[in-house]
This record gives C-alpha cells, structure tokens and sequence, in this order.
C-alpha cells in the first residue's frame, strides 16, 4: 500500500505538468488562429491576401458615363488580383437594366441613377441593398472655343442652335428634363440620344452646337468640347447605385471590385474623373 501511494504522487505531478503544457498551447494555438484570420480580410479596396485569393471573370454592367473611371478601376484589380478580369459592359442604364431583368449573365450592377436600379430590384435581382457611391452633375458640352457664346441653359432655346439631349428613359435625359423644369424653360433638340457619349459625340462630331451632358463626360473628352456649367444643374444631381447580382457565379470576385470601387483608392479614381462624392 505505502509503495502504491509513493508511486502516485509523481503521477499527479506529472499529470500536473502536462497539463501546463496543454494551456500553453491552447493559447499559442489561439494566437495563431486570431493572427491568422485577420490576414485573411480584404483590406476595403479590393484587395486580400493570399489565404483568401480571387480569381475568375466578372461581367459588369455600368453606366455609360462611368466608362473611363471603370476601365481604369478594372486595370487597377487585374492588377492587384493576378487570374481574375473584370469584363464590362456600358451603355445607357434604362438599357442595361432591361437586358438584367431578361436574364443577361452579370455579377454587379452600376447605375446611374435609383430609379434605373429599381427595374432591377423591383424583380429581385439584386443582392442585398444597393448602395450610392458617386454623384454626378450636368454640363452643357459646346464645341471648341464656344463659337455659339452660350452661357446659360437659357441659350439652348435658340431656334439657330442645334442642340442634343440624351433620352428621357435615361439618367442623363431625366436629368436635363428635371433641370429645364426647374428653370421654366422649353427646348426642342434635334435628336434625343440613347446614352450620353452618344450625346456627347454628336457634339465632338460637329453635328451639334450643344448637348446637355455629365460633367465628367466633358471632362473626358479633353480639348474636343468646352464645358458650360449652369445653376439649374444643382437641381437634378444624379446618385449612382451599386449593387451585387443575384445569380452571380462568382460572388468573392464581384463583392471585392464592389469594395474597390467604394473605397478610397476607388473614390480618389471617381472624383479624379469628374464625380461627386456620395
């Protein structure tokens, strides 16, 4: 019996030891699993690390006036995301929304107005809510040099000019129409275009004297146009919604050009070009 007992008690010893090592471990391991998961996050622009990877090709569907920020914005992910393209689709959001709600394969959505967007999500074709990540106003676009002298919306009425609005069913067109409502004004143009680089090139292509654009299209045209602001804009400032798309076959991959384009990195691009922050 006496032996028996001896033989125990550095069993417990041992026992307790081990059991030090044991926590010991728990906590190491526990370190090592919060360091870990925390490399693993997007860092908010469309980036994330190697344990959380990003691949494939995405579709997106964008507003014509967001062409040149979204090429840039897109280079920019390929970039950052070796083995992953972002492929994109503009033109006129009324346009684009319709082509969604009849079944064209996307994964994210951009428009350029709520009201655009809600053909989307009145049929459940969003993923989650969309959110407002730019504003944008209107211009009016002139050929170079002005040569017409216009210096208000008022001049647009007259009858000697021949003057381009984008169509009421998109952004830009219902844009203008809110802005020439609020001044009180009447125009009649010569075409109604189906997007605002259609718009925009009638004028580059001296087959208008004027259209009623975005800021930024004007600005991305360079020395081709010159840019007119008028106070009626202030009244019809248009907010562009992103969202997800239902149906996505690469949801990773959309959701983080979506994080991009909400970013920081992604505003300095958007206000760079011309947009307001939302």
């Amino acid at each position: 019996m006496t032996r028996s007992a001896r033989r125990s008690r550095p069993t417990r010893r041992t026992l307790r030891a081990a059991g030090t090592c044991v926590a010991a471990l728990l906590v190491l391991s526990a370190c090592s699993s919060s360091g870990s998961g925390s490399a693993g996050k997007s860092d908010g622009s469309g980036s994330a690390s190697a344990s959380d990877e990003l691949s494939g090709t995405i579709t997106v569907f964008a507003a014509a006036s967001l062409k040149e920020s979204f090429t840039t914005l897109g280079e920019k992910f390929e970039k950052a995301h070796p083995g992953t393209k972002v492929a994109f689709s503009f033109g006129g959001s009324d346009t684009l929304a319709a082509s969604i709600t009849a079944g064209a394969p996307a994964d994210v959505f951009a428009s350029a107005s709520p009201k655009t967007m809600a053909i989307v999500t009145d049929r459940g074709g969003a993923e989650g809510t969309p959110a407002t990540f730019v504003r944008n106003r209107l211009e009016i676009a002139t050929l170079p040099g002005n040569p017409a002298r216009i210096t208000s919306l008022k001049d647009l009425t007259k009858s000697s000019l021949k003057v381009v609005l984008c169509d009421r069913t998109v952004p830009c067109g219902a844009a203008a129409r809110k802005a020439l409502d609020a001044s009180g004004l009447e125009l009649t143009p010569v075409s109604y275009e189906e997007d605002v680089k259609s718009a925009l090139n009638k004028v580059v292509l001296k087959e208008a004297d004027a259209a009623v654009v975005y800021r930024t299209d004007v600005k991305a045209a360079g020395d081709k146009v010159e840019g007119v602001d008028f106070p009626e804009s202030a009244q019809a400032v248009n907010a562009y919604p992103i969202t997800l798309l239902k149906g996505s076959e690469n949801t990773g991959t959309a959701k983080a050009f979506i994080a991009l384009v909400r970013s920081a990195a992604g505003q300095k691009v958007l206000t760079g070009a011309g947009f307001l922050r939302p």
